[in-house]
Order: C-alpha cells, then sequence, then structure tokens
C-alpha cells in the first residue's frame, strides 16, 4: 500500500516496482552516502537515516522525497538506464536547481556495496537537452545581466493554472514570497491584497478562458449555427472587459505594476471541417482575436503589460504542456495524471503513466514563465539597460575578411544568407527600439567605403545605418571610447561584438564594464534581440528620434570645435520647453520615468523611482519639472526631469546630450521661479555625490546658490530669498 499526500493505493501500477528493489543514494559526481536506501510502500525511507530524505512519493510521475518537515528535498528531473541496465534517478534541489543528487538501482543480490563514484552523466545518450540551452534561457538570454534583481514579493491572482504557478514557483523559488488571489468568473477582488500594495515587486493576473468563453462551446456543433461564433466573440469581450476591470483594481488604485498573460491557443481547430479550419468559428482563431483585444485593452493602464505566455508555451511545444488532449478546448492548463487513475478505481486494464505516451515538461515550463516574469521586471526598471551596440566588421557582419575573400578575382564570395542576413536585419530593429548602433573595425576606411555594396548583398544596410562608424588601425578600445564620448554614454551601457576573442579580451580589458559577445554568430542575434537588457518597455518620442539627436550632437560639437565659446552659444538658437507633469496619464510621463531611471551622471542623486513612488510623491504635494530642448541642430526631445517638494529642488536629472549648453542653469532658474510662486523664499537644493555623478555636482554653484555645511553626508545649498538666480541669456523659453 503507497501513502502520499494525494493519494492511498496498490503499488502495482507503479512500472518499475520502485518498492522492491534497494537503492544507491549520494551527489552527482560523487559518493554514495548510502547503498542500501529502501523505499517503502508505506511511503517512509527506510534502510538510511537523515533529516533530509524522511519520506517519498510520486506526483506528476516524478518521484519526490521529502524531509521531515514535509518539505520537497529533491525531486527528479530525468530517469534512465545507465551501461549496467540499472535505473537511475537524476535529483534536484528546487531551493538551487544546480544541486543535483543520484538514486541509482542497486544490482541483483548486492543489497550493499563499498561507495563508489557516480558514473558522470556526460557519456551516455537520453532524451533531453543536455546539449543545448534550457528553454528559459533560450526564451530569455542573460548574456547581458550584470546586476542580479531580487524579486522579493509577488502577488498572483487568476485560477487553474495559477494555482500551479503558485503550488510550483514558491517551490522553485523559496528567495521569492508567492501570495495567491483566486479568481474566476466576474468576481470581486479583495479592497486590500494579502500584503500591503507597496511590498509587491509586482502582480501577475492570468484571466480564465473558461470564464471568457462560458461552457456553451463545450456544445461544439452550435458553432454550426448562424451566429453563434459572433455571439461567443461578443459576449467574450464583455466578460474580458469586465474581469480585466476587476482584476486591475490594485494598478488603478495604487499604480502597482501589473503583467497580464494572455491565453494559450488551442493545438489544433476545432472547426466542424477543414473547410472552416481558421475561420470565425474555429476555437483556435476566436482566442488568437481575444489575445489581441487583450493585448490593447492592457496598454490602456498605466504600468501594465501584457506577457505572452502563448509563444512560451509553443517554443517549448504545446504537446508537453497543453491538457486540451485531455481536457476541454478553454482549460487552458498543464497536463497531469489523476491520482484515481492509479488504481483506486478497478479497470479492466490499468492505465500508464501519462509520461510513456504524453511527456510533460511541466518543470521546464515553470522555469520559463519564472524567467519571463523576471526579465519582464528587468526590462520594465531599465536594469543593465543597453544603449548601443558597437559591431565589429569581418566575421561579424558577414563572412570573412573583406580585404582577403572579397577580392574580385577570388569569387565566388562567401555567402551572406543565413547568420549576416540574421544580423544585418537585427540591426535594424535595434535602431526601432532607440538603441544606437557603431561599427568599430580594423581595417582601410577607403576601401571598406569603396567595397560595401559588394560585400552587403543584397543592400539591406549602409554606412549610413550607423550612427558613429569608426575604421581605421587604432586600438578598438580607443576608438569604443570614443564612440562613448560622442554619445554620452558610459562603457557599461555599450556591448561590442566581435568575432575575435583576442579583441574581446583586449577590449574588457580596458572597458572592465563594456559587455562583450560575438564568438558564435548563431547566438548573436538571439542575444541582442531577445535579452530584457535591450528591450524597452514603452516607446517614447525620444527613443524614436535618438539616432538622428545624436547626429545633430556629433554636428553641434564639430561647430563646437572652431568657434569662441560665447559666439557658440549664441549660434545655437537654443530653446527650452518647460513641462509639468502632474499625471502618470500625461504623454510626457513616460519618458520621465524612463529618463530619471537610466541617467547616471547628471543625476543629483542616484535616486530611482518605481511608478508607485511617483504616484505617491505627487499626491503628496510633489511637483515634477521637465523640459526638452532644441537648437538649430536637432530636436533633443526630453531630456530633463526636476523633482520638487515644498520650496526644495529634491533630484535633478538631465541627459548629457544637452550639457555644457547652459540648459541646466536655465532651468534651475525656472525651476525656483515655480516654488517661489511670486513670494520671497529661501530655495534649497542637495546633492548626493555618487560614484558616476561628478558631471553636476556644480550645477546649482554655477545657478548663483550658496552650499552650506553637509547633512550626513549629503551636500546642502540654498538660494537666499532676496537673491534671483543665475540664468544665460542666449536660452529661450
Amino acid at each position: 500500500m503507497i501513502e502520499t499526500k494525494n493519494f492511498v493505493g496498490q503499488s502495482n501500477v507503479l512500472s518499475p516496482p520502485l518498492t522492491e528493489k534497494t537503492w544507491s543514494f549520494g551527489p552527482l559526481n560523487g559518493d554514495f552516502l548510502t547503498t542500501s536506501l529502501i523505499l517503502s510502500p508505506s511511503g517512509k525511507i527506510e534502510g538510511y537515516s537523515h533529516p533530509n530524505e524522511r519520506s517519498w512519493r510520486i506526483e506528476n510521475y516524478r518521484l519526490l522525497i521529502l524531509g521531515e518537515d514535509g518539505n520537497v528535498m529533491w525531486r527528479s528531473i530525468e530517469s534512465f538506464h545507465n551501461k549496467d541496465n540499472l535505473l537511475t534517478f537524476v535529483f534536484e534541489n528546487p531551493g538551487n536547481v544546480n544541486t543535483r543528487f543520484v538514486l541509482q538501482q542497486n544490482p541483483p543480490a548486492s543489497v550493499t556495496q563499498p561507495a563508489a563514484p557516480i558514473e558522470p552523466l556526460t557519456e551516455r545518450s537520453h532524451p533531453t537537452a543536455t546539449n543545448g540551452l534550457s528553454d528559459a534561457e533560450f526564451l530569455f538570454p542573460s548574456d547581458l545581466e550584470v546586476t542580479p534583481v531580487k524579486i522579493g514579493k509577488v502577488l498572483l491572482v487568476g485560477s487553474c493554472l495559477t494555482a500551479l504557478y503558485y503550488e510550483q514557483l514558491r517551490a522553485k523559488h523559496p528567495e521569492t514570497h508567492f501570495d495567491y488571489i483566486p479568481y474566476n468568473f466576474v468576481s470581486i477582488l479583495p479592497q486590500s491584497p494579502p500584503a500591503p500594495v507597496e511590498d509587491y515587486s509586482f502582480q501577475y493576473l492570468q484571466i480564465p478562458l473558461r470564464s471568457i468563453l462560458s461552457d456553451r462551446v463545450i456544445w461544439g456543433f452550435n458553432f454550426n449555427e448562424p451566429g453563434f461564433a459572433k455571439t461567443i466573440l461578443q459576449d467574450a469581450y464583455n466578460i474580458l472587459d469586465a474581469m480585466l476591470s476587476a482584476t486591475m483594481v490594485y494598478n488603478e488604485q495604487h499604480g502597482l505594476l501589473t503583467f497580464v498573460s494572455n491565453f494559450i491557443v488551442p493545438q489544433m481547430s476545432s472547426a466542424s471541417s477543414m473547410h472552416d479550419r481558421g475561420s470565425n468559428n474555429d476555437l483556435v482563431k476566436i482566442i488568437q482575436k481575444l489575445n489581441d483585444y487583450l493585448n490593447e485593452k492592457v496598454a490602456s493602464y498605466n504600468n501594465a503589460y501584457m506577457l505572452d505566455v502563448d509563444s512560451v508555451a509553443s517554443t517549448i511545444g504545446k504537446r508537453y504542456i497543453l491538457d486540451d488532449i485531455i481536457y476541454f478546448y478553454s482549460h487552458g492548463a498543464v497536463s497531469y495524471q489523476d491520482w484515481d487513475d492509479f488504481g483506486a478505481i478497478p479497470r479492466n486494464e490499468p492505465i500508464p503513466p501519462l509520461g510513456t505516451v504524453y511527456p510533460v515538461k511541466k518543470d521546464a515550463f515553470m522555469d520559463a514563465i519564472f524567467r519571463q516574469l523576471v526579465t519582464a521586471y528587468r526590462t520594465v526598471k531599465q536594469v543593465d539597460q543597453v544603449k548601443a551596440v558597437v559591431f565589429d566588421l569581418d566575421n561579424t557582419l558577414w563572412r570573412g575578411q573583406i580585404a582577403e575573400h572579397y577580392r574580385p578575382e577570388s569569387q565566388p564570395w562567401p555567402r551572406t544568407d543565413g547568420w549576416p542576413l540574421g544580423i544585418w536585419e537585427a540591426i535594424h530593429y535595434l535602431r526601432g527600439r532607440g538603441i544606437l548602433v557603431a561599427i568599430c573595425s580594423k581595417n582601410d576606411y577607403e576601401y571598406v567605403h569603396k567595397r560595401w555594396d559588394d560585400v552587403i548583398e543584397p543592400h539591406f544596410l549602409s554606412l549610413d545605418d550607423f550612427a558613429s562608424v569608426k575604421i581605421n588601425w587604432q586600438p578598438k578600445a580607443q576608438n569604443i571610447t570614443e564612440i562613448c564620448k560622442e554619445f554620452n554614454i558610459k562603457p557599461k551601457s555599450v556591448v561590442f561584438v566581435d568575432d575575435n576573442p583576442v579583441e574581446r579580451a583586449a577590449v574588457a580589458s580596458a572597458l572592465p564594464d563594456i559587455r562583450v559577445i560575438g564568438g558564435n554568430p548563431y547566438l548573436t542575434r538571439r542575444i541582442l534581440l531577445w535579452s530584457a537588457e535591450t528591450q524597452i518597455a514603452r516607446m517614447t518620442e525620444e527613443s524614436g528620434k535618438r539616432e538622428e539627436m545624436i547626429r545633430g550632437q556629433i554636428e553641434r560639437e564639430e561647430t563646437r570645435s572652431i568657434m569662441d565659446r560665447s559666439e557658440f552659444l549664441a549660434s545655437l538658437k537654443c530653446k527650452v520647453s518647460l513641462i509639468n507633469i502632474t499625471s502618470t496619464d500625461q504623454p510626457e510621463f513616460g519618458r520621465t520615468l524612463e529618463l530619471t531611471n537610466k541617467t547616471n551622471q547628471f543625476n543629483t542623486n542616484g535616486q530611482r523611482w518605481s511608478f508607485e513612488g511617483i504616484v505617491d510623491f505627487l499626491k503628496k504635494g510633489g511637483q515634477i519639472l521637465a523640459f526638452k530642448v532644441e537648437d538649430k541642430f536637432t530636436e533633443y526631445g526630453l531630456v530633463g526631469v526636476l523633482y520638487l517638494k515644498n520650496h526644495e529642488i529634491t533630484q535633478y536629472v538631465m541627459s548629457c546630450r544637452v550639457l555644457g549648453m547652459e540648459v541646466e542653469e536655465f532651468v534651475v532658474g525656472e525651476a525656483v521661479k515655480l516654488l517661489r510662486n511670486g513670494h520671497a523664499t529661501d530655495i534649497t537644493a542637495t546633492i548626493k555625490e555618487t560614484s558616476d555623478n561628478t558631471p553636476c555636482r556644480d550645477v546649482y554653484l554655477r545657478a548663483g546658490f550658496e552650499e552650506i555645511p553637509h547633512q550626513d553626508g549629503i551636500r546642502q545649498f540654498v538660494l537666499a530669498a532676496n537673491k534671483s538666480p543665475t540664468q544665460p541669456i542666449h536660452i529661450k523659453k
């Protein structure tokens, strides 16, 4: 008799019968801790005593070993017969998936034997992805991550699938606290979540598809009736509106960062005939339309984003995940085998384990879902954001060397299809996200310029597509340093792509904060396009014009070098437009938050703001003054933000693109006028020095403030009530 958490019954349906063997148990590639472990039919572990291994059970055809506290200590991730035909299980620890143990069947008539090293797993063949990337890493690359993020507390809201997330993710990720609110039909969420809203990193909503479609879709023959599918879809839109509104209450009331799961589309058409597949009578088509509608609705909320769970399932393989092969179409959850089917109810022919016919990749799916959440959070918080990508040329943008393999007399030339075309397209999509692209190559510029159209065929890419081009024989670290100066960014915001490991190492040595990739061209495109660090949460006007602004900035600096400073400043015809940010609904708010959280150099205290934090700041009487700048060369867009409270400038952030134009002093003067509001009063400001913010440390002194004694290591400044701020005269409003 087997007794587990969810089942009491005979063990004769277990294949193979685990209770009839003795086992050796120990760390992978280490010595066995015991050679006499027994999986007792009672569910206890015998023949070996340790508080970490007290009992066992099988769940979803995975062998689990539990500690004396009843929590899962080990879960099997694969099983196979080794070269001696001995059944072997590999386990991982849910709290540290890199910790692996092995349970290996003992040879017949050998209950005890001397401890021996466990056979390495690299020499055998089994149907797992040991020679490739995990699904989570494939979908959400970690190559560009530098700074770890801590997901402290997450609120999960949803139905069956969310219940599985709650069960699995808290076991896999004990470092994160998960709260769960069950949600079905158009119900009302509690007035407050289980913890204070400000404690949550984000909430994750999974609206149940079954509630949206209703059980009317189970009677499939009704789709043959005229108008039935149209009624189902329209009703679904209405229900979706109501359910989304109900679940977004914490977002709307408190600004809580919210991720919303889309619906997993069924694997196969539900249409009554081949002719109707993909038509409006097909549930596949209906659910695709619901996903489009949900995406539009979520986009209308502030601080909310839809996550494409359907694509995650598709990449891993819906055949390994989705339960529409067993359950009804609108259930949309992960396949599992009911314990009732393990002998509790007599049958003429026992039901075999589900995994023998339908392998289930539940763990891979769970890992990918959590990874999707983490990377979405990183993108929203702009962690390790990439601002520029610098490309080498030879064996990076094309196969081979332009001076050797593309000579007119050496045809045929290397092919350009495959990964080179993929890189060319990726460059344009990076530009579309506001990421600057540049070239840094050891080559002869005139030769490359002359031969470019011969090598780049089809002509999908030109030298003019790059905001900066450094093709010369200088050290690449020197060229990249110059590119960083032109772009007004630090090396930590740059990714350098080069096929040569020596060049990558040299650049990384000279610029330790830069990120380097490019050794394997089959990885480059995926890393550049799919990494969280190259994504942006919302496209702003400034992001779309960044390349144009940089080109104008480079032209401006060239003009500066040949003119007297005062003459140069007067010639700029600089104009500043002030914007009072009073609501997160303003179109400029997204750029305001983006600029605040990605600016390091001209940032008077280095503070990062959350959406919720700004909402609270405004509610408590804070003011936000943003400004745009333009000159005769270009429109720079929204480039600065000041946070004001009472009679104090609490934080000042500005893009270094306009540094040196004396815009920074001019805007301080405007902020003083706003705070005084016609009354003579002292205005104060502070600067907390960071390792990066040297450019802003004298801004208040240049604007006429006086420095007074520090407080707790923070510099203090005051502009007396009888003094006016210093403002340059060449700047106009």
